[in-house]
């Protein structure tokens, strides 16, 4: 008989006992006063709202349910997510639909790089996330569409907005990750979402140590690396101070953002804690210690939060530079 040893963690209080015919539901936490979100509105909001439908483009901020929707996009800035609106995973935090994902949608760069230079001109974005579902299905991963998506969207925009990617790990297809890599995105974003201990309920198809070697090779190939993670979901403050060390010494990531999870229905994780405002500080600080350049860091942060901040902050100067280089470069 195979021997079973103590689990990491236990999921017995999320069983539900649908037994009898009623149907049973964990009752999910009430939030803090900590936690309230601006209501959606204003008329940067609805401009890029109006792009967005027009353009037949999905946003992560939607499928999520982030709770600063309503700050980013009276602001001019979203997320926008690729390679369609299933994902092939089932993490047990994200509100993101899985299953089969539609064909391919050959044509999508196109469109990305169509809608957000009209968001440029109509709206004064100067920064983009560009996200996207886990498409395990492809050989590539999606890698290609990425790619073409990066470049296509830097020509349309002339070089007048600074591009950010939150891109899976591929399955550890290094070829398809040098893909992405070539188009140079100003920042490259790839989530570690929790410590280690909690990837089998967090994260059941992800590895934690492929995850910090993707950064690792972004960061190797002179890339500005960022990596967030979500608390509240069952880990111990201790194990995010040992995450901020391992990505330290192995990676070199540049950001990093740390944000309260929230149980998007009761049909996912519940929410094992309430981290207090003071805490989230106390992780900005030890962040910054540990040699993170920019740490954004409090309940109501999630991956793409002031984005467009940090990229004035860590590498303004330098985009600067590139662009006179090229500039001179093209005259020569």
């Amino acid at each position: 008989m195979r021997r079973m040893d103590t689990p990491a963690f236990s999921l017995t209080g999320m069983v539900l006992n649908n037994s009898g015919g009623a149907k049973q539901l964990p009752q999910m936490k009430r939030k803090p006063k900590w936690l309230r979100a601006q209501l959606p509105g204003g008329p940067g909001y609805h401009r890029l709202r109006s792009i967005l439908g027009e353009h037949q483009l999905h946003t992560v901020c939607e499928e999520a349910g982030c709770p600063n929707m309503g700050e980013c996009w009276a602001r001019g800035v979203a997320t926008i997510m690729i390679l369609g609106d299933t994902c092939t995973r089932a993490c047990g935090f994200c509100n993101v639909k899985t299953g089969k994902p539609p064909v391919l949608d050959l044509d999508e760069p196109k469109r990305v790089a169509e809608s957000v230079r009209l968001m440029v001109e109509g709206a004064g974005l100067r920064h983009i996330v560009i996200t996207s579902v886990n498409r395990d299905e492809l050989k590539d991963g999606g890698a290609a569409i990425w790619a073409e998506t990066v470049l296509r969207t830097r020509e349309a925009c002339d070089n007048n907005l600074s591009i950010e990617v939150l891109i899976p790990d591929f399955e550890g297809n290094w070829d398809a990750l040098q893909d992405v890599i070539e188009a140079r995105p100003e920042i490259l974003n790839h989530n570690l979402e929790t410590v280690p201990r909690m990837y089998p309920a967090v994260r059941p198809q992800a590895k934690y140590d492929r995850s910090v070697e993707l950064l690792k090779r972004c960061k190797d190939a002179g890339l500005v690396t960022k990596t967030g993670i979500m608390v509240g979901i069952g880990e111990r403050d201790d194990e995010v101070l040992e995450l901020m060390d391992d990505l330290q010494v192995r990676a070199q990531t540049d950001i990093l953002t740390i944000g309260q999870y929230l149980q998007p229905t009761p049909n996912h994780l519940p929410i094992d804690r309430f981290v207090e405002p003071d805490v989230f500080d106390r992780y900005r600080d030890q962040g910054l210690a540990r040699g993170f350049a920019v740490v954004e860091s409090g309940p109501m942060v999630r991956s793409s939060y002031h984005a467009d901040m940090q990229v004035d902050q860590l590498i303004g100067r330098d985009k600067e530079s590139y662009e006179r280089l090229q500039q001179l470069l093209g005259r020569a």
